[in-house]
């Protein structure tokens, strides 16, 4: 059964074992493939490193009071963990047309979220090092407590930008599909354009009020607003974890969707091919 518009859950016919191992097949491939490119290494420690260095510093500069200095760098971890989770989703479609074997792949005996998943659970990891590696920074070097408003908070906090991430690496994914390698630097562009609206280092409330409508929409302004209230900030909504979550998994669905419905239109178009020349 080739790669295809399927339902993201798994047909009843098939065990969990072939399920689990199609999709660490995915994610081994990503691991091997950051393994021998030694760039992807500044994904994962350079850029967040001085992200939180450069922000720290901004923050020492301003001389703000430790709650604001927790509001911005809350910002630029949710940035950082989200960026690099969502390039391993949208690395498993770039891998393939970098390296001409975008065919070969649709033609494996696996669905769209063995594709998805697989290369999700590789970048929660990265995900996970790189908030790692920024509470150190951000600890030792600014006082910053990453873990300030409890354990389990911080844990729905990246379980919420790693969904988000999933969605955009999804979407980025759908638009090399349909437009082929033109549309590649939306794996680094789309993630600042959805950040941005989701009030990354600012309230949405100062945002204009029809920029607040979109920022409604997107999973993230809840995901920082929930985080954010951990370190003393109102809530400028009601439940922002549930709705957060509800709606990342709205756009995990549609996201699939879309992918699956590119998948079937690159097949018709040629496009599939072209992409493996």
């Amino acid at each position: 059964m080739s790669l295809r518009a399927e339902p993201l859950a798994p047909g009843a016919s098939e065990s969990w074992a072939a399920e689990w191992a199609r999709l660490t097949a995915f994610a081994y491939r990503n691991l091997i493939m950051a393994r021998r490119n030694v760039f992807f290494l500044f994904e994962l420690t350079f850029w967040p490193g001085v992200a939180m260095l450069s922000h720290g510093l901004l923050t020492r500069f301003l001389d703000l009071t430790p709650e604001m200095t927790a509001f911005i760098l809350v910002g630029t971890v949710a940035l950082s963990a989200v960026q690099v989770c969502q390039l391993d989703v949208a690395y498993a479609v770039l891998f393939d047309i970098w390296s001409k074997s975008m065919k070969h792949q649709f033609l494996t005996p696996v669905r769209i979220h063995h594709l998805a998943l697989g290369s999700w659970l590789v970048g929660v990891g990265r995900g996970v090092i790189v908030w790692a590696l920024m509470a150190v920074i951000g600890g030792h070097a600014f006082g910053f407590d990453f873990l300030g408003p409890g354990p389990l908070r911080v844990a729905l906090f990246l379980l919420g930008c790693f969904l988000t991430a999933l969605v955009i690496g999804l979407l980025v994914c759908t638009l090399v599909l349909l437009f082929g390698t033109r549309a590649e630097t939306s794996a680094w562009a789309a993630v600042n354009f959805f950040v941005m609206l989701g009030g990354i280092y600012y309230p949405v409330s100062v945002l204009p009020g029809w920029v607040q409508v979109i920022s409604a929409g997107i999973p993230l302004t809840y995901f920082l607003d929930a985080i954010r209230a951990g370190y003393g900030f109102p809530s400028e909504f009601a439940y922002p974890f549930a709705t957060g979550f509800a709606l990342s998994l709205l756009y995990a669905i549609l996201a699939h969707w879309a992918l699956a419905a590119a998948v079937t239109r690159s097949r018709r178009t040629g496009l599939l091919l072209k992409l493996s020349e």
